[in-house]
């Protein structure tokens, strides 16, 4: 069942992993450093410049926790390597984005401004080019992070179906719906 938990995880030049005794891996790289703690019935080895993940039996549990930390461990050493970014567009008139530090200002049709304070880990940059949508974008060396703040901050507007209008992500194709038709 887990095809993916058998492949080892290369462990590029630059990057330093540790096993604690306790099943706890924490990546170093240049961008920075992250830790996952491991469930006790998978074993977790760095042999010959890869981490090899194992598991105990051959449970429809362990063969699902194999190839989870198997994945996490993957993205940390590509996190701690190159880092993620994620690109979101503002589409609607009015519709604007600033930042200062790590607070991020939206205007997005509502009565008030949001304002949301991003977690110290995140970059953020926005860009308000004129002709183009305003764009958010934030880089993180955590994926699961930057998926999870990004996801929040779609939700302060969802794309509407008939306009597209609201927060989506670069490149997403959204499902339209065409509204009414004029009565003859």
């Amino acid at each position: 069942m887990s095809r993916i938990g058998k492949a080892p995880v290369v462990i590029p030049a630059g990057v330093t992993v540790t096993v604690s005794d306790k099943n706890l891996v924490t990546v170093k790289g240049p961008k920075g450093e992250l830790s996952q703690q491991v469930d006790s019935d998978i074993t977790v080895k760095e042999e010959d410049g890869n981490i090899v993940v194992t598991r105990a039996t051959e449970q429809k549990k362990h063969k699902a926790l194999h190839g989870l930390y198997r994945s996490l461990l993957n993205n940390m050493v590509i996190g701690v390597t190159e880092g993620y970014k994620t690109t979101q567009e503002l589409v609607g008139v009015g519709y604007r984005a600033t930042n200062t530090g790590n607070t991020l200002e939206l205007t997005l049709g509502f009565s008030h401004q949001i304002v949301f304070v991003l977690p110290k880990e995140i970059i953020v940059t926005t860009t308000a080019e004129k002709g183009k949508n305003p764009t958010i974008t934030l880089e993180s060396v955590d994926k699961q992070l930057i998926g999870q703040v990004a996801a929040k901050i779609r939700g302060f507007r969802k794309p509407e179906p008939y306009k597209g209008k609201g927060i989506k992500f670069a490149g997403e194709v959204l499902r339209r719906k065409a509204g009414k038709s004029a009565k003859k």
